[in-house]
Order: C-alpha cells, then structure tokens, then sequence
C-alpha cells in the first residue's frame, strides 16, 4: 500500500511540510505547485530534499484549462505543458495532473478533448511523464468521472489515465458503481478527501471543508471500494483543502491523515477481499462493552476532597492497591481509582494538570488484539514498570496527555481488582445512591483538534459518531459531537472550545489540557437517587428558577412532577418520541471538573444539549464564588 498526500494539505513552507510527512510514515508526495513555486530552490534540489526524507514525488499538480481551448490558447497550452514536463524531469516525477477546465474560452466535446488528450500524450512520451485527467465538480464541459473516463478512453494513449477524486465525484453524487467498469490500469491516481455534508456552493465547499476520511460524511469507504475492485494498485493519496488544517500543526495533520488511509484501507479490505492493493493486517475494530474504571492522579490533600465528593455520590471505598498509594472507590458497576502514588505516570500527569482524569480503563472482546489495532494506526503503546504481584495490563498513549488501559475477561485480566487490590474496612456511613455504570465520559478540547479526536476515536473502537451540536456558552459556542457504540455501553462526548472564555475553554486553560471534564453516571430512579444522595450531604448545582419557568411552558409537564425537578435542581428533557432524559448535575472541583447524573427513560439517546446552556451559567456562577478570596 503506497500513501501520499498533497502539499497543500497542511501548513508550512515546502520544508516543513516534507518533513512532517515523512515523519507521519506517507511513501509519497503531491508537490502542489504552489508550494514549489513559493519555495527559494532549484527543482532538482526540491527533488533531491524529498528523497532525502525517503519520500517520492507520485504527482505534480495542478496543470489547468488545456483540453478544448481554441487558437492562440490551444498553442499557448501546449508550450505550457512542454515547460511542466522539463520542470517535472528536473524534479524526478513522471505523473501529471490535468483537471478539466474552468476557462470560459473552452470549446465543449468530448471528442475535441480526447483529441488534445491524445496529442498531449504523444508530448509526454517524449518527456518520459504520463498525464492524469480529473474532472472537476465545477468544470465548464466535464464535471463527472464518466465524462472523464470516456475522454480518456477516446484519447487512447498509453501515456494517458484517469485521476480519481472522492470529492469531485461524491459531491455531485455520481454513483460509486460506475467506477468498477473502469480499468484498474487506467486509473493512474487517486485523490481521497472526505467532507461535512453541508449544501452550499461546490468550489466554496471543496476550498474551505475538505477532511481526512472517516471525518466527513461522504462514503468514501464506498468509493474506494469500488476503486479496489477495478484491480488498482497504484498509490493512495490526500488531497485536502480546509482553512483550519492550514493553520494548525503539520505533523498532528500529517499524522491524522496517515492513520485516515490506514483505517479506510482496513475498511475496503473486509468489504472487497480480494483487492490488489496490499493492506497492512490488524484485528477488527475493537468491541468496547463498558468502562472498566476511571482513574484520578491527584495529592493526598486533593484526593481527600475528591473522597468527600465521591462519599456525598454514595461511593464507598472499598480497597487498596497492594503496593501503592492507589485507592479504589466503588458504586454498582462504576470504578474510580484515585492514585496518590509518589511515582509513575500518575504522579506525572499530577505535576502537569493538578487533579485530573490520568487514565481510563476500557472493558474490550481482547486487549492484545485492541493494543495491536491501535499500533497499526500510528498510536504509541504505554508500559511502566510492573512490581511484584502487579499485571502488565496492555495500553495505549491516548489524546491529550492520558493514557487508556484494556481489560478483557480472559486470564489473569479478569482477575485485575483481586490480584492488584486488598479489601478495606473503613466502616463509613455511605448511602448507595443507585448509580450503575458510567454513562459518559465528557473530554474537552480545542476545537480545531476534535476532528483528530474523532478520527482516533471511530478508527480503533467499534463506534459511530452522532451529529455536531452547538453548545451556547455565555461566552460563545462550544462544538459537541458524541461517539458511541451500539448499545450504549461505551459513550464519549467530544466538546470543542474555540475561546479560553466559555467554561469548556477555561478548564482547557486552567488544568493545562487535561481532557476529561465531567463524568456521567447512570441512575434507574433519579429521584430516589437524589433522596440517598441528600441524606449522604450532597448539594447539587443551583439551576435558575426561571429555567423550571420555561420548562413548564414547554413540556406541559404535571405540577408534582415540576416541582419535583424545581427543588432538587433536576434538568430535563424529552425527544420526539416521548423519551424523556434527567440530569442532575454536582457543583464544580478543582478546576472545572464536575459530575452528573443522568437517567434515560424511553429510548432517549441525547445528552440533554438544550439544557447545557442553563447548566454552563449555573457552572459559571458556582465558579465566581468558588474563586472569591477566603475570608
């Protein structure tokens, strides 16, 4: 399997940029001639820096408005192109892009195309280059891959193919089905991109919103598919166009992108087997069936604090790691480990974020295979060292500074909280408040870091990702996406801050990236849920009784059932179909962090988004008087 990715994909001068892609591991790349000509070198210099990073140039690219043009232009294009074929000998690249043309000069007809396709070929023969011909969404004349492969086929040139591009076609909605009948042969190159459905102008569109595969909402698993089953087994490569891409970090995109082509090349092989293309071999995407636990790294002081809260939630703790200073809190199925311990990861992830979520501890079919699938797309494997009576558990280095643990349920695995644990007697008076398992786990990051979130995410776990909500912070939005597999037993909810100033924002600032900011907890009956958690001296967050004011007016709900919600300061909301979702959320610890609660009636799939507004101004106010100096 041959990668590339185009220049303009990611951000820097030339240098930069080959840098960050041979890192990220790509074969090849795509010299945007933008980026050669921007850059202060010979071509054979830009040659020779890019196979000192080990990389070949697969394409150089665009060579606009040829086909069709009348005279002078006609002349003018062929000069054009003779200058491209020197300048592509010098580079060491054999491979052209030609995308259709846009001119208002250019003459229609197929057959004329073909015609200057077939004379540009004869040109190119003697350069020793070939052309690929892509049709532009946008293109005058020809703005489908049909047209352009049947231009192709007319100009009947062994030096002349088809160029690919998921974007050109899937925009216009141009049935994957009719590549299969195509020649693997003549395919010369293909170009992925993925995108957000969004309906709006197509040039706009593909300049400013491209993304990596399986970021979108195209089929681009399909396209390749079909590509594969032509018998193409050239290389594979990006060509994304997106503002915020530009702007951000090379090698974190390059990354991404590798890992894109990874993942949708697993995709392709299980969906058309008997593909040419050589695809590395990794286990399926993982099955997740629960959180196994979710750990703290905290201080002794700050783990005490969290212990009262965790008390006030009904947790008891229950036992204590046989080495060290590592203590474990239970309710139900739900297991929070707060680590103290003076060395290792912990410790480190303590000394960068303060109090934090270090490490989240997944129930999966197989660890190994889990570690191994993730390996394949680019993540880096954890360990540290193991004492006397501990288990190597597998694990990954996971986003934003944590690290994920695996569990399954066979060998010495299943047995992780009896090996590695002693019971304890701490004889406390805590009242179980009924909370089963982890509904959620919150994470928080830059915006323009979600999509790498998503894409790590939904490549390694058996997941789906839901629709993008806007989350209304007094201080502007924060974008919300939520991942999950099909039961519901693994959820995680991504929330992108785009300022320091909305509350997603400053506990991003605050806790120096740590990327866990709320948990959620399932309850049956949230009611008798808030009666123990009463009586165990739990105070909920305080909700605007003009928000109960509103709540009534929209759901009609009874009187007792109003005014229920209204004194224990329970948010709800209810979808199309009746079903109906309760949150009730903790005040703030730390330096953000929160807790909630939640109880899902009907088949209610959401998260409450309606009510994050109303929850994040009654956050907003908790902190206010949280950071008022101590009298």
């Amino acid at each position: 399997m041959k990668t590339a990715i185009a220049t303009v994909s990611i951000s820097g001068d030339l240098r930069e940029k080959l840098a960050a892609i041979a890192a990220a591991g790509f074969d090849g790349v795509e010299i945007f001639e933008n980026d050669f000509l921007a850059f202060d070198a010979s071509p054979r210099d830009v040659g020779k820096m890019v196979r000192d990073h080990e990389l070949e140039i697969s394409l150089f690219q665009p060579f606009r408005d040829f086909e069709g043009m009348p005279e002078p232009q006609r002349s003018r294009a062929f000069e054009r192109a003779r200058r491209k074929f020197n300048l592509m000998n010098e580079l060491g690249t054999d491979l052209v892009l030609i995308c259709s043309n846009v001119s208002p000069l250019a003459l229609g007809g197929i057959d004329r195309a073909a015609n200057d396709l077939n004379a540009l070929g004869d040109v190119a023969k003697e350069h020793g280059v070939r052309i690929g011909y892509e049709a532009l969404a946008w293109g005058r004349y020809i703005n489908d891959h049909r047209d352009a492969w049947e231009i192709v086929r007319r100009a009947d040139h062994d030096q002349v193919g088809l160029i690919l591009d998921t974007f050109h076609s899937l925009a216009r909605k141009v049935p994957n089905e009719s590549i299969r009948s195509i020649p693997g042969n003549k395919i010369f190159f293909v170009q992925l991109a993925d995108a957000p459905m969004i309906d709006m102008d197509l040039l706009y569109w593909s300049r400013h919103f491209r993304n990596m595969p399986g970021e979108g909402d195209l089929d681009v698993t399909g396209f390749m598919s079909a590509i594969a089953a032509t018998g193409y087994d050239g290389v594979i490569s990006l060509e994304i166009f997106n503002d915020q891409f530009r702007g951000g970090s090379a090698r974190s995109i390059s990354q991404d992108g590798h890992r894109s082509l990874v993942y949708l090349m697993d995709q392709v092989r299980r969906t058309e087997p008997d593909i040419r293309i050589e695809v590395p071999s990794m286990p399926p995407r993982v099955e997740v069936e629960g959180i196994e636990f979710v750990e703290f790294a905290a201080n002794e002081q700050e783990a005490n604090e969290l212990g009262t809260m965790l008390s006030t939630l009904g947790f008891a703790k229950t036992k204590r790691h046989i080495a060290k200073a590592v203590d474990l809190w239970q309710q139900g199925d739900i297991r929070i480990v707060v680590n103290t311990d003076q060395t290792g990861f912990a410790h480190s992830s303590y000394l960068t974020h303060g109090t934090n979520v270090c490490d989240i501890g997944l129930k999966v079919s197989d660890a190994k295979a889990t570690v191994e699938r993730a390996k394949a797309l680019g993540a880096a494997p954890f360990s540290q060292p193991v004492g006397p009576g501990e288990l190597e558990i597998p694990a990954i280095r996971g986003l934003g500074g944590g690290i994920m643990h695996f569990v399954d349920r066979s060998g010495d695995l299943a047995k992780v909280w009896e090996t590695e644990f002693t019971p304890l007697s701490t004889g406390a008076n805590v009242i179980n408040a009924g909370l089963t398992r982890v509904d959620h786990v919150a994470e928080t990051m830059p915006y323009e870091d979600m999509l790498t979130w998503l894409l790590f995410n939904t490549s390694l776990f058996d997941t789906h990702k839901t629709p993008m909500v806007d989350v209304v912070d007094p201080a502007g939005l924060v974008r919300s996406q939520a991942i999950e597999n099909a039961d519901g037993s693994f959820r995680v909810t991504l929330n992108g801050a785009e300022n320091a100033r909305t509350f997603a924002g400053r506990f991003l600032e605050e806790s120096f990236g740590s990327p866990v900011q709320h948990l959620a907890f399932e309850c049956h009956d949230i009611f008798k849920t808030v009666e123990a958690l009463t009586s165990n001296g739990f105070k909920p967050l305080v909700i605007s009784p003009n928000y109960y004011d509103d709540l009534d007016a929209r759901f009609g709900l009874a009187e007792d059932r109003m005014e229920m919600l209204k004194q224990r300061g329970i948010l709800y909301d209810r979808d199309d179909q009746g079903g109906e979702y309760f949150q009730l959320y903790s005040p703030t610890y730390a330096e953000g962090f929160f807790f909630e609660i939640v109880e899902r009636k009907g088949g209610y799939s959401g998260y409450g988004a309606a009510n994050a507004q109303f929850r994040i101004a009654a956050q907003k106010r908790h902190l206010r008087h949280y950071a008022m100096p101590k009298r």
